[in-house]
Protein backbone atom coordinates (compact mmCIF):
# COMPACT_ATOMS: atom_id res chain seq x y z
CA UNK A 1 0.00 0.00 0.00
CA UNK A 2 1.27 3.48 -0.68
CA UNK A 3 2.31 5.23 2.37
CA UNK A 4 -0.28 8.32 3.05
CA UNK A 5 1.33 11.83 3.00
CA UNK A 6 0.98 15.27 3.98
CA UNK A 7 2.81 18.15 2.92
CA UNK A 8 3.67 20.79 5.06
CA UNK A 9 4.12 24.60 3.56
CA UNK A 10 3.09 27.60 2.23
CA UNK A 11 2.66 27.78 -1.26
CA UNK A 12 6.11 27.63 -2.56
CA UNK A 13 8.65 24.49 -1.64
CA UNK A 14 5.51 22.38 -0.40
CA UNK A 15 4.50 22.60 -4.19
CA UNK A 16 7.69 21.96 -5.57
CA UNK A 17 8.52 18.81 -3.80
CA UNK A 18 5.15 17.47 -4.49
CA UNK A 19 6.01 17.89 -8.11
CA UNK A 20 9.27 16.51 -7.94
CA UNK A 21 9.28 13.88 -5.52
CA UNK A 22 5.32 13.04 -5.45
CA UNK A 23 3.46 13.73 -8.41
CA UNK A 24 2.83 10.24 -10.44
CA UNK A 25 5.19 8.41 -7.33
CA UNK A 26 2.59 5.22 -6.79
CA UNK A 27 4.82 4.79 -3.80
CA UNK A 28 3.04 7.73 -2.05
CA UNK A 29 -0.32 9.04 -1.68
CA UNK A 30 -0.15 12.45 -0.99
CA UNK A 31 -3.67 13.15 0.79
CA UNK A 32 -3.02 17.01 1.81
CA UNK A 33 -1.28 20.09 2.24
CA UNK A 34 -1.45 22.40 5.15
CA UNK A 35 -0.66 25.84 4.99
CA UNK A 36 1.15 28.41 6.78
CA UNK A 37 2.85 32.44 6.96
CA UNK A 38 0.60 33.93 4.05
CA UNK A 39 -2.74 34.60 4.28
CA UNK A 40 -5.75 32.99 2.54
CA UNK A 41 -3.94 30.26 1.11
CA UNK A 42 -5.28 26.85 3.34
CA UNK A 43 -8.99 26.39 2.10
CA UNK A 44 -8.45 26.32 -1.43
CA UNK A 45 -6.96 22.95 -3.69
CA UNK A 46 -3.86 22.16 -5.55
CA UNK A 47 -5.58 21.70 -9.13
CA UNK A 48 -5.65 18.15 -10.63
CA UNK A 49 -4.43 19.98 -14.01
CA UNK A 50 -1.03 20.10 -11.60
CA UNK A 51 -2.02 17.40 -9.63
CA UNK A 52 -1.56 14.20 -11.75
CA UNK A 53 -3.41 11.48 -13.05
CA UNK A 54 -3.54 9.74 -9.79
CA UNK A 55 -5.54 12.98 -7.83
CA UNK A 56 -8.19 13.55 -10.08
CA UNK A 57 -10.13 15.82 -7.63
CA UNK A 58 -6.80 17.67 -6.75
CA UNK A 59 -5.56 18.23 -3.23
CA UNK A 60 -7.13 19.85 -0.41
CA UNK A 61 -4.95 22.41 1.49
CA UNK A 62 -6.11 22.93 4.96
CA UNK A 63 -4.38 24.97 7.84
CA UNK A 64 -1.33 23.76 9.68
CA UNK A 65 -3.41 24.52 13.04
CA UNK A 66 -5.26 21.24 12.36
CA UNK A 67 -2.18 19.25 11.42
CA UNK A 68 -2.41 16.57 14.45
CA UNK A 69 -6.53 16.18 13.54
CA UNK A 70 -5.47 15.73 9.90
CA UNK A 71 -2.72 13.04 10.68
CA UNK A 72 -5.04 11.13 12.95
CA UNK A 73 -8.36 11.36 10.85
CA UNK A 74 -6.90 10.79 7.61
CA UNK A 75 -4.44 7.86 8.71
CA UNK A 76 -1.22 9.43 7.93
CA UNK A 77 1.81 8.00 7.48
CA UNK A 78 4.47 10.67 6.69
CA UNK A 79 4.98 14.93 7.10
CA UNK A 80 6.70 16.13 4.93
CA UNK A 81 7.95 19.49 5.91
CA UNK A 82 8.33 22.23 3.14
CA UNK A 83 8.66 25.68 4.37
CA UNK A 84 11.49 27.86 5.38
CA UNK A 85 12.99 30.80 7.31
CA UNK A 86 11.63 29.01 10.84
CA UNK A 87 13.82 28.86 13.65
CA UNK A 88 15.23 24.52 14.16
CA UNK A 89 13.52 24.73 17.33
CA UNK A 90 10.12 25.48 15.83
CA UNK A 91 10.81 22.40 13.41
CA UNK A 92 11.38 20.03 15.95
CA UNK A 93 8.70 21.41 17.56
CA UNK A 94 6.60 20.52 14.83
CA UNK A 95 8.45 16.95 14.03
CA UNK A 96 7.46 16.24 17.85
CA UNK A 97 3.80 17.25 17.09
CA UNK A 98 4.05 14.81 13.71
CA UNK A 99 5.51 11.73 15.77
CA UNK A 100 3.54 12.00 18.75
CA UNK A 101 0.30 11.55 16.23
CA UNK A 102 1.51 8.61 15.23
CA UNK A 103 3.64 9.67 11.94
CA UNK A 104 7.23 9.81 10.51
CA UNK A 105 8.46 13.55 9.97
CA UNK A 106 10.47 13.97 6.76
CA UNK A 107 12.47 16.65 5.12
CA UNK A 108 13.79 16.29 1.20
CA UNK A 109 17.45 18.32 -0.01
CA UNK A 110 19.02 19.28 -2.72
CA UNK A 111 19.91 15.52 -3.76
CA UNK A 112 16.33 14.28 -4.28
CA UNK A 113 14.53 18.08 -5.23
CA UNK A 114 17.03 19.48 -7.04
CA UNK A 115 16.30 20.13 -10.88
CA UNK A 116 19.29 20.80 -13.43
CA UNK A 117 19.28 23.17 -15.87
CA UNK A 118 20.68 22.53 -20.04
CA UNK A 119 22.23 26.13 -19.44
CA UNK A 120 24.75 27.86 -17.01
CA UNK A 121 22.95 28.70 -13.64
CA UNK A 122 23.73 31.10 -10.73
CA UNK A 123 21.66 30.88 -7.43
CA UNK A 124 21.26 33.65 -5.26
CA UNK A 125 19.80 32.80 -1.72
CA UNK A 126 20.36 33.79 1.95
CA UNK A 127 20.56 32.69 5.35
CA UNK A 128 17.09 34.81 6.15
CA UNK A 129 14.64 37.25 4.83
CA UNK A 130 16.25 40.63 4.56
CA UNK A 131 19.65 39.76 4.17
CA UNK A 132 19.89 41.70 0.55
CA UNK A 133 19.42 38.41 -1.61
CA UNK A 134 17.27 40.60 -4.00
CA UNK A 135 19.66 43.13 -4.46
CA UNK A 136 22.94 41.12 -4.87
CA UNK A 137 20.62 38.90 -7.51
CA UNK A 138 20.33 42.62 -9.33
CA UNK A 139 23.99 43.23 -9.29
CA UNK A 140 23.69 39.59 -10.71
CA UNK A 141 22.09 40.20 -13.80
CA UNK A 142 24.15 43.73 -14.40
CA UNK A 143 26.94 42.05 -14.37
CA UNK A 144 26.14 39.21 -16.58
CA UNK A 145 24.15 41.79 -19.08
CA UNK A 146 27.45 43.71 -19.18
CA UNK A 147 29.18 40.76 -20.22
CA UNK A 148 26.34 40.83 -23.19
CA UNK A 149 24.57 37.67 -21.79
CA UNK A 150 20.70 36.91 -21.98
CA UNK A 151 19.60 36.15 -18.60
CA UNK A 152 16.35 34.91 -17.55
CA UNK A 153 15.64 35.36 -13.53
CA UNK A 154 13.61 32.61 -12.29
CA UNK A 155 11.98 33.68 -9.03
CA UNK A 156 10.99 31.11 -5.99
CA UNK A 157 7.50 30.48 -5.68
CA UNK A 158 4.47 33.24 -4.62
CA UNK A 159 1.47 31.93 -6.23
CA UNK A 160 -1.26 33.16 -4.06
CA UNK A 161 -3.72 33.27 -7.04
CA UNK A 162 -5.27 30.94 -9.42
CA UNK A 163 -2.83 28.40 -9.32
CA UNK A 164 -4.13 26.50 -12.62
CA UNK A 165 -3.34 30.14 -13.97
CA UNK A 166 -0.05 29.98 -12.47
CA UNK A 167 1.73 27.40 -13.58
CA UNK A 168 4.35 29.13 -15.83
CA UNK A 169 4.43 32.68 -15.46
CA UNK A 170 6.13 35.52 -17.86
CA UNK A 171 7.26 38.93 -16.63
CA UNK A 172 8.50 41.13 -19.01
CA UNK A 173 6.46 44.30 -18.58
CA UNK A 174 4.47 46.20 -16.34
CA UNK A 175 1.57 45.46 -18.67
CA UNK A 176 2.75 41.92 -17.48
CA UNK A 177 2.34 42.18 -13.68
CA UNK A 178 -1.13 44.14 -14.06
CA UNK A 179 -2.29 41.13 -15.92
CA UNK A 180 -1.61 38.51 -13.34
CA UNK A 181 -2.90 41.06 -10.60
CA UNK A 182 0.60 40.57 -8.71
CA UNK A 183 0.63 41.21 -5.18
CA UNK A 184 2.63 43.76 -3.78
CA UNK A 185 5.08 41.16 -2.46
CA UNK A 186 5.53 39.85 -6.07
CA UNK A 187 5.90 43.25 -7.32
CA UNK A 188 8.80 44.06 -5.19
CA UNK A 189 10.51 41.32 -6.54
CA UNK A 190 9.69 41.22 -10.47
CA UNK A 191 9.34 45.14 -10.93
CA UNK A 192 13.30 46.00 -10.11
CA UNK A 193 14.83 43.18 -11.80
CA UNK A 194 11.72 44.02 -15.28
CA UNK A 195 13.54 47.74 -14.64
CA UNK A 196 17.15 45.95 -15.86
CA UNK A 197 15.59 44.41 -18.93
CA UNK A 198 15.63 41.20 -17.62
CA UNK A 199 12.61 38.82 -18.09
CA UNK A 200 11.14 37.22 -14.84
CA UNK A 201 9.63 33.81 -14.42
CA UNK A 202 8.04 32.31 -11.78
CA UNK A 203 5.32 30.24 -11.54
CA UNK A 204 4.26 26.62 -9.85
CA UNK A 205 5.61 24.16 -12.19
CA UNK A 206 9.40 24.80 -11.90
CA UNK A 207 10.36 21.94 -14.06
CA UNK A 208 8.05 23.54 -17.33
CA UNK A 209 9.17 27.00 -15.87
CA UNK A 210 12.97 26.18 -16.06
CA UNK A 211 12.37 24.58 -19.78
CA UNK A 212 10.55 27.70 -21.19
CA UNK A 213 13.46 30.24 -19.51
CA UNK A 214 16.19 27.68 -21.37
CA UNK A 215 14.41 28.70 -24.73
CA UNK A 216 15.19 32.22 -24.17
CA UNK A 217 18.31 32.57 -21.95
CA UNK A 218 21.98 32.25 -22.03
CA UNK A 219 22.31 32.02 -18.53
CA UNK A 220 19.84 31.32 -16.12
CA UNK A 221 20.09 33.46 -12.20
CA UNK A 222 17.97 31.77 -9.93
CA UNK A 223 16.27 33.94 -6.74
CA UNK A 224 15.31 32.33 -3.92
CA UNK A 225 13.14 33.23 -1.19
CA UNK A 226 13.18 33.56 2.22
CA UNK A 227 15.84 31.53 3.04
CA UNK A 228 15.25 28.32 1.35
CA UNK A 229 18.25 26.58 -0.71
CA UNK A 230 17.55 26.28 -4.84
CA UNK A 231 15.09 24.20 -6.58
CA UNK A 232 18.12 23.90 -9.50
CA UNK A 233 21.25 22.60 -9.07
CA UNK A 234 23.24 25.65 -9.18
CA UNK A 235 26.81 26.23 -11.11
CA UNK A 236 27.36 28.80 -8.08
CA UNK A 237 25.62 29.22 -5.45
CA UNK A 238 25.96 32.73 -3.70
CA UNK A 239 24.48 33.08 -0.11
CA UNK A 240 24.06 36.35 1.60
CA UNK A 241 24.21 36.70 5.68
CA UNK A 242 23.51 39.68 7.56
CA UNK A 243 25.48 41.06 10.45
CA UNK A 244 22.58 42.67 12.02
CA UNK A 245 21.97 38.90 13.51
CA UNK A 246 24.85 37.83 13.80
CA UNK A 247 23.82 33.65 14.76
CA UNK A 248 21.09 33.49 12.74
CA UNK A 249 23.10 32.02 10.17
CA UNK A 250 23.13 28.54 12.04
CA UNK A 251 19.96 28.79 13.81
CA UNK A 252 17.51 29.20 11.10
CA UNK A 253 16.19 26.48 8.44
CA UNK A 254 16.70 26.00 5.95
CA UNK A 255 19.31 28.94 5.86
CA UNK A 256 21.81 27.29 7.51
CA UNK A 257 21.70 24.91 4.73
CA UNK A 258 22.55 27.04 2.33
CA UNK A 259 25.00 28.61 4.54
CA UNK A 260 27.29 25.27 4.45
CA UNK A 261 26.24 24.60 0.70
CA UNK A 262 27.82 28.18 -0.69
CA UNK A 263 30.23 28.45 -3.07
CA UNK A 264 30.59 32.29 -2.30
CA UNK A 265 29.18 34.10 1.03
CA UNK A 266 28.37 37.73 0.56
CA UNK A 267 28.59 39.98 4.26
CA UNK A 268 26.36 42.43 3.05
CA UNK A 269 25.19 45.55 5.81
CA UNK A 270 28.93 46.58 6.56
CA UNK A 271 28.46 50.08 6.58
CA UNK A 272 25.79 49.25 9.49
CA UNK A 273 27.23 46.34 11.40
CA UNK A 274 29.34 46.38 14.84
CA UNK A 275 32.54 45.19 14.46
CA UNK A 276 31.69 42.60 17.16
CA UNK A 277 29.14 40.90 15.17
CA UNK A 278 31.19 41.19 12.23
CA UNK A 279 33.68 38.98 13.79
CA UNK A 280 31.08 36.44 15.41
CA UNK A 281 30.19 35.88 11.59
CA UNK A 282 33.05 35.35 10.07
CA UNK A 283 34.12 32.93 13.12
CA UNK A 284 30.89 31.05 11.96
CA UNK A 285 31.25 30.97 8.49
CA UNK A 286 34.65 29.65 9.15
CA UNK A 287 33.23 27.03 11.40
CA UNK A 288 30.57 26.38 8.86
CA UNK A 289 32.42 26.44 5.50
CA UNK A 290 35.60 26.80 5.77
CA UNK A 291 36.16 26.74 1.47
CA UNK A 292 33.80 29.28 0.82
CA UNK A 293 34.80 32.56 -0.84
CA UNK A 294 33.52 35.43 0.97
CA UNK A 295 33.07 38.93 -0.20
CA UNK A 296 32.29 41.91 1.80
CA UNK A 297 29.59 44.42 0.72
CA UNK A 298 26.97 47.81 1.95
CA UNK A 299 23.92 48.09 1.35
CA UNK A 300 24.25 51.29 -0.40
CA UNK A 301 21.01 53.93 0.53
CA UNK A 302 19.98 56.82 -1.54
CA UNK A 303 16.90 58.58 -0.78
CA UNK A 304 14.74 60.37 -3.27
CA UNK A 305 14.67 63.62 -1.71
CA UNK A 306 15.99 64.10 1.76
CA UNK A 307 14.36 67.28 2.20
CA UNK A 308 11.12 65.03 2.85
CA UNK A 309 12.68 63.25 5.94
CA UNK A 310 14.78 66.18 7.67
CA UNK A 311 13.10 67.52 10.82
CA UNK A 312 9.26 65.73 9.94
CA UNK A 313 7.43 63.43 11.60
CA UNK A 314 7.61 60.46 9.27
CA UNK A 315 5.94 57.24 9.16
CA UNK A 316 8.30 54.36 7.68
CA UNK A 317 7.16 51.68 5.29
CA UNK A 318 9.19 48.44 5.18
CA UNK A 319 9.67 46.12 2.55
CA UNK A 320 6.72 43.29 4.11
CA UNK A 321 8.46 40.37 4.46
CA UNK A 322 11.76 41.62 6.05
CA UNK A 323 9.66 42.88 8.97
CA UNK A 324 7.01 40.04 9.56
CA UNK A 325 9.09 36.47 9.13
CA UNK A 326 12.25 37.95 8.25
CA UNK A 327 12.16 38.80 11.86
CA UNK A 328 13.48 42.21 11.50
CA UNK A 329 12.39 45.21 13.75
CA UNK A 330 12.96 47.15 11.13
CA UNK A 331 14.90 48.05 7.41
CA UNK A 332 16.31 50.49 5.20
CA UNK A 333 13.79 53.01 5.23
CA UNK A 334 13.87 53.00 9.38
CA UNK A 335 17.93 53.77 8.67
CA UNK A 336 17.28 55.94 6.20
CA UNK A 337 14.77 58.18 8.25
CA UNK A 338 17.44 58.10 11.01
CA UNK A 339 20.38 58.92 8.59
CA UNK A 340 18.61 61.52 7.05
CA UNK A 341 17.28 63.63 10.34
CA UNK A 342 14.07 62.76 10.49
CA UNK A 343 12.60 64.95 13.95
CA UNK A 344 10.45 62.11 14.61
CA UNK A 345 9.30 58.59 13.35
CA UNK A 346 5.64 58.12 13.95
CA UNK A 347 4.52 54.45 15.30
CA UNK A 348 2.00 52.99 13.03
CA UNK A 349 0.69 50.50 15.79
CA UNK A 350 -1.80 52.48 17.42
CA UNK A 351 -3.59 52.95 13.90
CA UNK A 352 -3.46 49.96 12.42
CA UNK A 353 -7.19 48.36 10.89
CA UNK A 354 -7.99 44.70 10.05
CA UNK A 355 -5.25 42.54 8.36
CA UNK A 356 -2.38 45.29 9.40
CA UNK A 357 -3.47 44.89 13.14
CA UNK A 358 -3.49 40.83 12.87
CA UNK A 359 0.12 41.41 11.36
CA UNK A 360 1.97 43.19 14.28
CA UNK A 361 -0.21 40.68 16.46
CA UNK A 362 1.03 37.92 14.53
CA UNK A 363 4.81 39.31 14.25
CA UNK A 364 5.51 40.50 17.71
CA UNK A 365 9.12 41.49 16.29
CA UNK A 366 7.90 44.09 13.75
CA UNK A 367 8.95 47.73 15.25
CA UNK A 368 7.70 51.15 14.76
CA UNK A 369 7.11 50.65 11.12
CA UNK A 370 4.46 49.32 8.59
CA UNK A 371 4.97 46.57 6.71
CA UNK A 372 3.96 46.54 3.15
CA UNK A 373 1.32 44.34 3.83
CA UNK A 374 -0.45 43.65 0.15
CA UNK A 375 -1.80 39.93 -0.26
CA UNK A 376 -4.79 40.71 -1.34
CA UNK A 377 -7.22 43.19 -2.50
CA UNK A 378 -8.58 43.47 0.64
CA UNK A 379 -5.24 43.62 2.66
CA UNK A 380 -4.58 46.62 0.23
CA UNK A 381 -7.50 48.72 0.95
CA UNK A 382 -6.77 48.61 4.27
CA UNK A 383 -2.96 49.21 4.13
CA UNK A 384 -3.99 52.46 2.58
CA UNK A 385 -6.81 52.86 4.95
CA UNK A 386 -4.07 52.65 8.05
CA UNK A 387 -1.70 55.11 6.12
CA UNK A 388 -4.44 58.17 5.61
CA UNK A 389 -4.86 57.74 9.59
CA UNK A 390 -1.38 57.96 10.55
CA UNK A 391 -0.70 62.05 11.91
CA UNK A 392 3.13 62.59 10.45
CA UNK A 393 4.20 65.24 8.15
CA UNK A 394 5.52 62.91 5.29
CA UNK A 395 6.35 59.37 4.37
CA UNK A 396 9.39 57.24 3.87
CA UNK A 397 8.70 54.28 1.26
CA UNK A 398 11.51 51.89 1.86
CA UNK A 399 9.55 48.95 -1.01
CA UNK A 400 11.50 47.85 -3.60
CA UNK A 401 8.65 49.33 -5.87
CA UNK A 402 6.72 52.77 -6.20
CA UNK A 403 4.10 51.95 -3.83
CA UNK A 404 2.13 55.03 -5.31
CA UNK A 405 1.43 52.85 -8.18
CA UNK A 406 -0.60 50.25 -6.05
CA UNK A 407 -1.88 52.97 -3.07
CA UNK A 408 -2.99 56.46 -2.57
CA UNK A 409 -0.35 57.96 -0.28
CA UNK A 410 -1.87 61.17 0.64
CA UNK A 411 1.18 62.58 2.17
CA UNK A 412 4.41 63.96 0.38
CA UNK A 413 6.94 60.98 -0.08
CA UNK A 414 10.41 59.80 -0.31
CA UNK A 415 11.80 56.76 -1.57
CA UNK A 416 14.56 54.79 -0.45
CA UNK A 417 16.52 52.07 -2.54
CA UNK A 418 19.06 49.67 -1.84
CA UNK A 419 22.06 48.47 -3.86
CA UNK A 420 24.67 46.03 -3.03
CA UNK A 421 28.07 48.14 -3.04
CA UNK A 422 30.55 45.18 -2.74
CA UNK A 423 34.12 46.32 -1.00
CA UNK A 424 37.50 45.20 -2.58
CA UNK A 425 38.85 41.97 -3.79
CA UNK A 426 37.66 39.24 -4.33
CA UNK A 427 33.98 40.35 -5.47
CA UNK A 428 30.61 38.82 -7.96
CA UNK A 429 32.20 39.33 -11.22
CA UNK A 430 35.24 37.52 -10.41
CA UNK A 431 33.19 34.71 -9.50
CA UNK A 432 31.11 34.30 -12.17
CA UNK A 433 33.83 34.60 -14.67
CA UNK A 434 35.41 31.70 -13.20
CA UNK A 435 32.25 29.54 -13.19
CA UNK A 436 28.91 30.73 -14.96
CA UNK A 437 30.69 33.21 -17.79
CA UNK A 438 33.79 30.61 -18.30
CA UNK A 439 31.05 27.78 -19.27
CA UNK A 440 29.05 29.82 -21.72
Amino acid sequence: MPKRVIIMGAAGRDFHNFNVVFRNNKEYEVVGFTATQIPNIEGRRYPPFLAGNMYKKGIPIYPESELTHLIKTLNVDVAVFAYSDVPHNHVMHLASTVMSAGADFMLLGPKSTMIESRKPLAAVCAVRTGCGKSQTSRKVADILKKHNKRVCLIRHPMPYGDLQKQVVQRFASYDDLDRDKCTIEEREEYEPIIDRGVVVYAGVDYGEILRKAEEEADVILWDGGNNDFPFYKPDVLIVVVDPLRAGHELLYHPGETNLRMADVIVVNKMDSAEDKDVKKLKQNIKTANPDATVIFANSSISVSNPDIIKDKKVLVIEDGPTVTHGGMAYGAGFVAAKRFGAKEIIDPRPYAIGSIRDTYKKYTTTGSVLPAMGYSEQQIKELEETISKIPCDSVVVATPIDIIKIIKIQKPYARVRYELEEIGKPDIEEVLLKTVLNEI
